[in-house]
């Protein structure tokens, strides 16, 4: 998770961003710095990378540019680097969204936790949002019937049951499975679950 990874850093100080650019490419990272937020918000989001932001900056403050991340659905994690006495504007950072926060003046083996933690929690996140994608493309193949029978399986009905209370038969129950896992392309009912559950199908439709 670390050759390679890109680490953006913003931090009004020069000294900081120096700093923090020998000890990030010692550990193997690519970094890009930002005298400003308002400056990173004006790049291109780096791909698969992470955002290493001072809570303390003019115009802009790191605590502002996380809810402003979240705000545009941002799909990058944040640690927050913070003074002595600014832990309560930490704390509303990460109940904004940000992954953690450091205080200065960091030790170089906790920043580099701090950020390998960040890259690998963004790593897990896209993997979800690219399953949760697929599972919910394979979903919205099926009929609004399908959909139906869909539901009991999930809800773990018996072909009986699913029948009785779709008010069909059994053998259409079976018709209707057997054409939810072909769509689907799965090789059993556990499968089949699984997807609808990745596709959040659940808990929006399937209650």
């Amino acid at each position: 998770m670390t050759n390679k990874a890109i680490v953006v850093v913003v931090d009004d100080d020069p000294a900081v961003r120096d700093s923090m650019r020998a000890l990030l490419e010692s550990a193997g990272y690519v970094v890009k710095d930002y005298a400003s937020a308002k400056a990173f918000l004006k790049e291109p989001l780096p791909a698969g990378g992470c955002l290493v932001t001072d809570i303390r900056m003019p115009d802009m403050d790191g605590l502002e540019l996380q809810e402003e991340i979240t705000r545009r659905g941002m799909d990058i994690p944040v640690v927050i680097m913070t003074g002595h006495g600014d832990v309560p504007l930490a704390v509303r950072a990460m109940k904004a969204g940000a992954l953690d926060f450091v205080e200065k003046p960091f030790d170089d083996e906790g920043m580099l936790a701090s950020v390998q933690r960040a890259l690998l929690i963004g790593h897990q996140e896209r993997a979800r949002h690219a399953e949760a994608k697929a599972a919910q493309e394979l979903v919205a193949l099926l009929t609004p019937r399908e959909l139906n029978v869909l539901e009991k399986l999930v809800a773990g009905r018996s072909n009986k049951v699913a029948a009785y209370e779709l008010g069909i038969s059994p053998r259409t129950i079976e018709i209707h499975r057997a054409n939810i896992m072909d769509k689907m392309h799965a090789r059993s009912l556990s499968e089949v679950v699984r997807i609808a559950l990745a596709a959040d199908h659940s808990r929006a439709n399937l209650a």
